[in-house]
């Protein structure tokens, strides 16, 4: 048995050890980086030969190699035959879905519960950050409630890894327009919020920002019925009422409409876009363009959709709705309508982002600098994110590279090589 002075001695020494690895102080974590790649996209032009230098979660410098000065201390990473390019915006997402030949809408909405619809979420805020897009407009939780304000809290506490979120909650519905419907015998859980008039608008605009939503997003028409085409279902005034409550409280509203009237009304009454669009005009095309409305076409929702019902793409003959949606598109961009780059994904997989792009470039004539421009300083622009968007001091250290030229090939987007969100690594060579 030791003796208790022996004890007391060791005793001692060990607190010394424990007081001496106290004191010690951790590594500091890397405060700056110098990115060399063979070329950087500032979300408008390319630039070879800059250097991008990254101080905290902003960016210092960019330019000329033999115009930036690094610190002593500042990691350099090496990007050879890489292009740095500011994190793309994905414009819109729903993190709370999967893709439907997975689970169809009406079951995840009505069978899966929230606590699984969120761990679902989580998953899919990583693979969309590894996807290259750090900043994502998610447009409605989809019978989720508020699941998604949820997650966009995780995501800015560090908890989970993801993308910068602007989330639109419950989403709004004319009553009896939206779904799940069953039999009329059952009440079932709805997709959104439902709500009409005066007062209940007011109260549903109201109670979503209250609940935390960066966006009121509202459903100017729908299928009223199964089988039915979309018809209108908010009125004018109550589409101009939902949009004035909204803007008095600094949020701006989408609406979800593919008819012409639908969007007609949705645009006097002063949404920023639309969401869709496929049944558009060239009238009312020029109305959105008159009225500075944008237009976010999701084209690789209808291209997935079509391939869930069994349209074999490159061999079956075109679906007369990716026909519709090929000529309303080229009205849009006839008429000069702004584009916001997002391809509703949830309806296809989180993490496969790209396909929008892929597909405007390879259906819709854009080109892949328009569709470049259009992820990165467009959504930017078009969604009021001053701080992004853009490679420029003071902007946030939101970059990543590819393998390549993504201004001649946007398929090069899928080779994503590293991934800063804020200054912070989520992917490295």
């Amino acid at each position: 048995m030791l003796s208790s002075p022996l004890l007391t001695k060791i005793f001692s020494l060990s607190l010394l050890g424990v007081g001496c690895l106290a004191l010690t102080p951790p590594a500091p974590p890397v405060s700056s980086y110098l990115l060399r790649p063979a070329a950087v996209f500032d979300g408008q032009d390319v630039h070879p030969g800059w250097v991008v230098l990254v101080e905290g979660d902003k960016i210092k410098a960019a330019g000329p190699a033999t115009q930036v000065t690094a610190p002593a201390d500042a990691r350099t990473l090496d990007l050879p035959g890489q292009t740095l390019l500011p994190g793309l915006i994905e414009g819109h997402s729903h993190l709370l879905l999967h893709p439907y030949n997975e689970t169809s809408w009406n079951d995840q909405v009505l069978t899966e519960s929230v606590a699984l619809r969120v761990a679902r979420g989580t998953a899919h805020a990583q693979r969309t950050l590894l996807a290259g897009f750090t900043t994502a407009r998610d447009l409605g939780s989809e019978g989720a409630g508020y699941a998604d304000v949820g997650l966009k809290q995780a995501i800015e506490q560090g908890h989970i890894p993801g993308p910068r979120l602007l989330v639109a909650t419950r989403a709004l519905v004319a009553t009896g327009s939206y779904g799940p419907k069953l039999s009329v015998d059952v009440a079932v859980p709805q997709g959104a919020q439902e709500a009409d008039g005066t007062d209940g608008l007011i109260r549903a605009v109201r109670e979503q920002i209250g609940q935390g939503a960066d966006i009121i997003k509202v459903y100017a028409d729908y299928r009223w019925g199964k089988g039915e085409p979309s018809r209108p279902t908010f009125s004018q005034e109550e589409l101009t009422l939902i949009v004035q409550t909204a803007k008095a409280a600094g949020r701006p509203v989408v609406a979800h409409a593919s008819t012409p009237e639908g969007m007609r009304r949705a645009t006097l009454a002063g949404v920023e876009t639309i969401e869709h669009g496929d049944g558009g005009t060239a009238e009312v095309f020029r109305l959105m363009k008159q009225r500075g409305v944008a237009l976010c076409p999701t084209v690789a929702a209808g291209d997935a959709i079509s391939q869930y019902q069994g349209w074999r793409k490159g061999t079956d003959p075109e679906p007369d709705r990716l026909r519709q949606k090929r000529e309303s598109m080229a009205a849009a961009r006839k008429a000069g309508v702004l584009l916001v780059i997002g391809g509703d994904v949830g309806v296809f997989p989180h993490g496969d982002n790209v396909r929008e792009l892929e597909l405007l470039v390879q259906d819709y004539g854009l080109s892949a600098l328009d569709v470049l421009r259009g992820a990165t300083s467009g959504n930017a622009h078009l969604l009021h994110l001053p701080d992004r968007g853009h490679i420029r001091p003071g902007l946030l250290a939101d970059l990543i590279s590819v393998s390549g030229d993504p201004t001649l090939d946007a398929k090069v987007l899928r080779e994503i090589q590293l991934v800063m969100k804020g200054g912070i690594l989520y992917k490295k060579p």
